[in-house]
């Protein structure tokens, strides 16, 4: 049994761990691209259309990833996790089934429209459509982050033969941990597609790409990143004073606190040792974690000493937490600079030597710099949800359901087996799904150069559909 349990949580970590990268972006990329398309309708520019026209088909990309992920994904409560769906699929199984209802009756439906109605609906009609796509996109992860908030502060049920049911929905759906780790999510979604966006229209400048789509789309991307960090900051606080008061035992993990105390010092890293107990070379700021977690410098916090058998495995939250601080900051720092010279280093005249350093007027190592933090949004994401879910433990459900009670019985051999061929098949799609992109950029900068983007069109419909070649000169 102890291997079941091991071999299940490795594999729907791995699972739920690929299926997180798309809708992380596609939460937020489907309203920058609603923005695209409404700054298109406003000043008339075609640069706006040929920027919505790339990122589209890359949401379409996403997107379909997405949602094969999450088919397999959902297979594992009842193949894996029995238990799980007999102890809370009252409450489990309609939060899911809104969820589904969400993303093919709103994203789904209105995606075709996105994709293929531009020349053959009105551009409203079709304004409208990217409109609801991102309001499903968003409405899938309210229905989702609803069902992990409860499972991590539940309440509005009770237990009847050891089956949870339902007695108050408002409180379930709308849960202590839940407004914040909505806003939470859905901050890091918009930070994982700005630098998406980022880093694939750096690499395009980098290439060579004249075309001023990917040096607007960059433009725009740094600034809602720099806009939105210090917010996830904010929000992050917040979040954290929330779990420290319904989660105290992850929040000991997450600082390596072993035993009670006040004057409580942050660990900017150390080396955990959960053998002993310790922390090794560990380096410390006296007083902060009090300070920020109580905001008092004296303020006492319970550790895990007072947690003996329930609290979660530290060094994984621990280092966790870290890999997304870390993370955050480097974002903070790449996106500052991107702004600074965008908005006000572009104004220096610049030298012929400084010229030839530069693409479209930004230095190339900023440049090099934003294509390595193209997919940053991805590690600081699954670092905190590997925060998150681990932090639950042992618990499936916080108080209700312990993880080893709902695992399957079924011979270990066959849960090795499925892992084995899950790994291979998301290792061969995600190296696909990279390369892809960055091949629908190379096409991009391939095709002829773009002419006469800043002129208003002269016609009313001026998004007719576009084939062949002028499709993607589009881009």
């Amino acid at each position: 049994m102890a291997n079941n349990l091991m071999l299940s949580r490795i594999q729907f970590a791995a699972n739920i761990s690929f299926h997180i990268l798309f809708p992380t972006i596609n939460i937020a990329l489907c309203w920058f691209l609603l923005f695209f398309k409404v700054r298109y309708r406003q000043t008339g520019k075609e640069t706006w259309m040929r920027v919505y026209r790339f990122w589209v088909k890359i949401f379409a990309l996403t997107f379909a990833l997405g949602v094969v992920s999450g088919i397999t994904m959902s297979f594992q409560f009842g193949t894996n996790w029995p238990g799980y769906m007999e102890t809370v699929g009252n409450i489990a199984g309609p939060l899911l089934g809104y969820e589904v209802l969400t993303a093919f009756f709103l994203e789904a439906t209105f995606l075709s429209v996105m994709l293929f109605g531009i020349g053959r609906v009105s551009d409203r009609v079709h304004t409208l459509a990217t409109l609801v796509v991102a309001i499903g996109t968003t409405m899938s992860a309210f229905w989702i982050i609803a069902l992990d908030s409860w499972m991590q502060t539940p309440q509005g049920h009770t237990m009847i033969d050891g089956v949870a049911h339902a007695t108050n929905w408002w409180q379930i759906i709308f849960n202590p941990s839940m407004p914040y780790r909505l806003t939470h999510m859905l901050l890091a979604s918009g930070l994982t597609a700005a630098f998406f966006i980022a880093g694939i229209s750096a690499y395009r400048l980098l290439q060579g790409d004249p075309k001023p789509a990917p040096k607007l789309a960059l433009k725009v991307s740094s600034t809602v990143a720099l806009v939105l960090i210090p917010l996830q900051i904010f929000v992050g606080d917040l979040h954290g004073l929330n779990t420290l008061k319904h989660q105290p035992a992850k929040v000991a993990a997450m600082e390596g606190l072993w035993h009670s105390d006040s004057h409580v010092p942050l660990v900017l890293f150390a080396l955990v040792d959960e053998a002993e107990k310790t922390n090794h070379w560990a380096l410390e700021i006296p007083s902060l974690a009090s300070l920020i977690l109580t905001h008092k410098t004296d303020g006492y916090i319970k550790g895990l000493n007072e947690f003996s058998g329930e609290h979660p495995p530290v060094a994984p939250v621990f280092y966790g937490f870290r890999i997304m601080v870390a993370t955050g900051l480097l974002m903070l720092l790449t996106a500052a600079l991107l702004v600074y010279y965008q908005y006000f280093h572009s104004r220096v005249k610049q030298s012929p030597q400084q010229q030839k350093n530069t693409a479209q007027g930004l230095p190339r190592w900023l440049l090099k710099l934003t294509l390595l933090m193209t997919f940053s949004g991805w590690l600081a994401t699954l670092a905190g949800w590997y925060v998150t879910e681990v932090g639950r433990q042992p618990y499936l459900v916080t108080g209700v359901l312990k993880t080893a009670d709902a695992v399957t019985t079924v011979p270990s051999s066959h849960i090795a087996l499925s892992l084995a061929l899950y790994l291979t098949v998301y290792g061969v799609l995600i190296v696909a799904y990279i390369k892809t992109l960055f091949v629908m950029a190379k096409r991009a900068i391939a095709l002829e150069n773009d002419q006469g983007n800043n002129q208003k069109p002269q016609h009313k419909q001026p998004q007719e559909k576009l084939t062949g070649e002028q499709d993607y000169a589009a881009y």
